[in-house]
């Protein structure tokens, strides 16, 4: 599933491609076609992202709400001479001037109102890459919770925009056993991860994609091969399972947490003993 920095990364891309200007709106697929028709000819505000919700606005304050869940796809093609015909499910496509985007296979795509959007906000954490977040909202929920903050972190209502990678990153940069349990946390760790992940998500959006090793442990530093994956980036843990930490050299372990593979360094994170019970 995409994380928080691709749905910034995308209501930037239709922003500056569409904003501003009319836009027709259609539904080859024909599952939006009713909604899509009132907003067809409507000039395109912008979009903007909050957690992995995307939300583009039309006016008399109507809003195309999209999540793109595990399979959903939204290409944007600028500087095109001509606009093809569909190819596959395509769910909402937009047509603007030399420019077209479709959205494919997305867990929802809704047109609503101000107030229902607004309602979609009210259930999520606060979103690292929103300049108008404030991370004690998440800090307020972990610290009364029991439950392993590697699922905390993954929990939309609580933090969002994080997912799987961010997830194992900012807990191995931090030197967290992921299933530490939230409420032993101080707040000052909180506030190191927060700060952490502001800074990691704005290069991802900036870039595209997840880097999270610091200068140190970059393949040129450490003289290795660059990491090989579909999901590019060099990372610490994720997905690194049975290979060797950059940081120790101990093997990276996996397991399953709330139905999601969890990665981690046995010895960077190493397992959490409360005080309490020694």
């Amino acid at each position: 599933m995409p994380e928080g920095h691709t749905l910034h990364r995308l209501a930037d891309q239709l922003t500056a491609t569409f904003g501003g200007r009319p836009v027709r709106a259609g539904s080859p697929q024909g599952r939006f076609a009713d909604a899509a028709q009132l907003v067809d000819g409507q000039v395109l505000l912008g979009a903007e992202a909050w957690g992995k919700q995307l939300f583009i606005a039309f006016p008399d304050e109507r809003f195309v709400h999209v999540h793109l869940g595990l399979y959903g796809k939204f290409d944007v093609y600028d500087g095109v001479a001509d606009v093809p015909p569909p190819v596959g499910q395509v769910r909402l496509r937009l047509v603007g001037e030399r420019a077209y985007a479709d959205l494919r296979g997305a867990t929802t795509c809704a047109l609503v109102t101000r107030e229902q959007r607004d309602a979609v906000v009210a259930r999520s954490g606060p979103d690292p890459l929103r300049a108008d977040a404030d991370p004690d909202r998440a800090w307020q929920r972990i610290r009364r919770s029991r439950a392993p903050i590697g699922a905390l972190l993954m929990q939309q209502e609580v933090l969002a925009g994080v997912g799987n990678v961010y997830r194992a990153e900012v807990l191995f940069r931090h030197r967290i056993d992921p299933m530490r349990p939230g409420s032993t946390l101080r707040v000052s760790q909180w506030q190191a991860m927060w700060d952490d992940l502001v800074v990691l998500m704005r290069e991802g959006v900036r870039t595209g994609r997840i880097d999270t090793v610091r200068p140190e442990h970059t393949p040129e530093a450490m003289g290795r091969p660059p990491r090989r994956d579909d999901h590019g980036g060099e990372v610490y843990v994720y997905r690194r399972n049975g290979q060797a930490c950059h940081v120790c050299g101990t093997t990276i372990r996996t397991t399953e947490l709330q139905n999601r593979n969890l990665f981690w360094c046995p010895q960077c994170q190493r397992r959490f003993r409360s005080r309490a019970l020694q």
